[in-house]
C-alpha cells in the first residue's frame, strides 16, 4: 500500500494549486491500496469551509474535498484556522481541527509527501 500526504498552502479560489492538488488526490483515492492524506495550512483552510456558494460551472473545492473523505483523511491547521475565524462547524464534514504535531506525524509515515 503506498501512502501520499498533500500539504496544501493556498486558498481555494484565486490560483487552481488547491483544485489541482485536490483532482491528483481525488485520482489517488480511485486507486485500491492507495492511502491519501491533506492537510490544509494557512489560507489553504478555505478550502474546507462548508456552503460554499460558486457561479455555475465553477469547480468547489469543498466538494472536490468531500470525495477525498470517502477514502482519505483531511486536517486543518488549527491555528490557520483561528487566525482566518473559522471554527469547527465551519469545515466540511468529516474534515478535522488539527495540529502542527499531527503533520509532522503524518510526514513521517507518508511514502510521498507533495506540497502545493
Amino acid at each position: 500500500m503506498g501512502s501520499t500526504l498533500f500539504i496544501i498552502n493556498d486558498g481555494p479560489y484565486g490560483n487552481e494549486r488547491a483544485y489541482n492538488a485536490l483532482r491528483l488526490a481525488g485520482a489517488l483515492c480511485a486507486r485500491e491500496g492507495q492511502q491519501v492524506r491533506v492537510f490544509l495550512l494557512a489560507d489553504a483552510v478555505g478550502c474546507a469551509r462548508s456552503g460554499q456558494k460558486l457561479p455555475q460551472g465553477y469547480y468547489n473545492v469543498a466538494l472536490m474535498l468531500g470525495k477525498v473523505l470517502r477514502s482519505g483523511e483531511v486536517g486543518l491547521c488549527g491555528t490557520c484556522m483561528d487566525a482566518r475565524g473559522m471554527i469547527d462547524a465551519d469545515m466540511v464534514d468529516g474534515a478535522k481541527r488539527s495540529t502542527l504535531a499531527q503533520l509532522a506525524d503524518w510526514t513521517a509515515e507518508a511514502d510521498k509527501v507533495l506540497v502545493f
